[in-house]
């Protein structure tokens, strides 16, 4: 994995690259809907993207709902890079760098059948599994410091 790169997104630049990521992963394989994805949120909040062997592969974003809780969305990886942990690492770099804003909290709409995931990472559920977009979710918070 020496070859895999994590960072904050220049934008617009990697823009693109982000979208064709997203486009692949939430709208080809899960059917959501572009608009649910593409919700106009993209330009103000904080993007994340990972590359492998130089290739885009993964990407998340950070939304900083007040100046004490962040809400990362959109963690996705293309199916060819899958089972390597980027998931993990994309999500760890993401609350490296809420930490770094000394954000108390992060917030998640976790898709229930990567809950696993995120609970290692110190995430724990809150309330019922719900819909979003078609897709069961379940919403998950860590508390950070």
């Amino acid at each position: 994995m020496s070859n895999l790169i994590i960072k904050t997104a220049l934008l617009p630049q990697e823009l693109p690259a982000i979208q064709k990521i997203r486009r692949l992963v939430f709208q080809t394989e899960q059917g959501v809907e572009p608009e649910l994805d593409f919700d106009g949120q993209d330009e103000t909040s904080e993007q994340i993207i990972a590359y492998f062997d130089s290739q885009p592969v993964g990407t998340a974003r950070i939304r900083y709902l007040n100046n004490q809780t962040a809400k990362i969305e959109r963690l996705a990886v293309l199916s060819t890079a899958r089972g390597q942990g980027i998931g993990k690492k994309i999500m760890e770099k993401a609350i490296e760098i809420v930490a770094h804003k000394n954000i108390q909290e992060v917030l998640i709409h976790a898709q229930e059948y990567i809950k696993g995931l995120h609970q290692q990472l110190g995430f724990e559920q809150e309330g019922e599994e719900f819909e979003e977009a078609g897709i069961t979710h379940v919403k998950m918070r860590k508390k950070l410091g």
